[in-house]
């Protein structure tokens, strides 16, 4: 499995727990320490938790080495470092005021089919 596979289940495993406004970004060609932003919000600090151990489950079964996790205590922001993969997690109203997905506006954005399947229902 390749990071944007494993990008994209991560991204469904927060999908699973609800989480909300889901955004998946290349960043191959912009950054030289990641590969991929996965950037997705909960409407309370509880939610942040639980997506936030769905996507540590996650990372266990794709064999993908969590190499730490801030911010899970305030859980208004948490950043999981996968490595070659970041996700940031935000309690909604924070997401709003930090708006990381216009700093990289110019990183495309990646497919998400389970998204696409949920539309289509």
């Amino acid at each position: 499995m390749n990071n944007k596979e494993k990008a994209q289940a991560m991204a469904e495993a927060a999908y699973d727990k609800k989480a909300e406004d889901i955004v998946l970004l290349e960043m191959i060609e912009l950054s030289d320490f990641t590969d991929y932003f996965i950037i997705c919000s909960a409407d309370s600090a509880r939610g942040v938790k639980t997506i936030v151990e769905n996507i540590e489950i996650k990372c266990k079964e794709l064999g993908t080495k969590v190499l730490g996790v801030e911010g899970l205590k305030e859980s208004r922001w948490v950043l999981i470092d996968a490595g070659d993969i970041i996700v940031h997690v935000f309690h909604d109203p924070i997401r709003a005021e930090y708006d990381i997905e216009s700093l990289w506006n110019e990183a495309p954005r990646v497919e998400l089919p389970f998204v696409q399947e949920q539309i289509a229902r």
